[in-house]
């Protein structure tokens, strides 16, 4: 939300951002919490007349994360009447000292526009905005109590992730740009909260034909080092 006063923004419309990062173990997603009210909730922001939604959240991404070059993906419009939660935007308002008259627009209903993105974890530096005191990685199954449907936004986000995993490989950032077969399945295993096998999983990738296999990644010993590969 940096930067709201002296801007016009379009009415009634926002955008939501679950920004995934894998710490080589965990899935994980960057969580706000708003100064002095115990108030979590998903990055995101308003669209300014003369954007597009698509570039708002890049922006928005870019602001919370530092990166530029990230996975960004439209998945879904929430607009339930229910999602209205103007006491909690008072709190957070109120808590800034900000000039709630002024800001009333931001207590009506909003629709808002669910993105989700897959950044590199070890590239972030993680950036609270103007609202806000901190913004740090939760695991999937740690999740604080969000504000307004923001859980129910990252579980959408999950679902919509783990349908189309093999397809959203090659613009996948959860891992450097080169990697090991056991990197890769890690991933999968953490995007699908499953175990895996190995033999069965390296086949599959493998016959799909969207990585190019590298020199060994030499750790140990010699006849033990995995092959690296990237993407095509």
């Amino acid at each position: 939300m940096k930067g709201l006063k002296n801007k016009n923004f379009i009415p009634n419309l926002s955008f939501d951002c679950v920004i995934f990062g894998f710490n080589g173990k965990l899935l994980k997603i960057l969580i706000l919490e708003y100064q002095n009210t115990g108030v979590y909730a998903l990055p995101g922001g308003f669209i300014e007349i003369d954007q597009s939604i698509d570039d708002a959240a890049k922006q928005g991404v870019k602001e919370r994360t530092g990166l530029d070059n990230v996975y960004l993906d439209q998945f879904y419009i929430f607009g339930n009447v229910e999602r209205a939660d103007p006491d909690h935007m008072k709190r957070i308002l109120t808590a800034n000292n900000d000039n709630t008259k002024e800001n009333s627009w931001m207590l009506e209903r909003f629709n808002t526009v669910g993105y989700y993105a897959l950044i590199n974890y070890e590239e972030v530096s993680p950036t609270p905005d103007e609202y806000s005191d901190s913004i740090g990685w939760y695991a999937i199954d740690e999740l604080p109590k969000l504000m307004m449907d923001h859980n129910n936004i990252v579980e959408k986000a999950l679902q919509v992730l783990r349908s189309n995993l093999s397809e959203k490989l090659i613009g996948m950032n959860l891992l450097p740009s080169k990697f090991t077969m056991k990197q890769l399945q890690m991933v999968f295993e953490a995007v699908l909260d499953q175990k895996l096998r190995r033999t069965t999983f390296q086949r599959k990738m493998l016959s799909l034909d969207i990585l190019e296999r590298h020199e060994k990644l030499f750790q140990g010993k010699a006849h033990k080092a995995p092959y690296q590969y990237s993407f095509k």
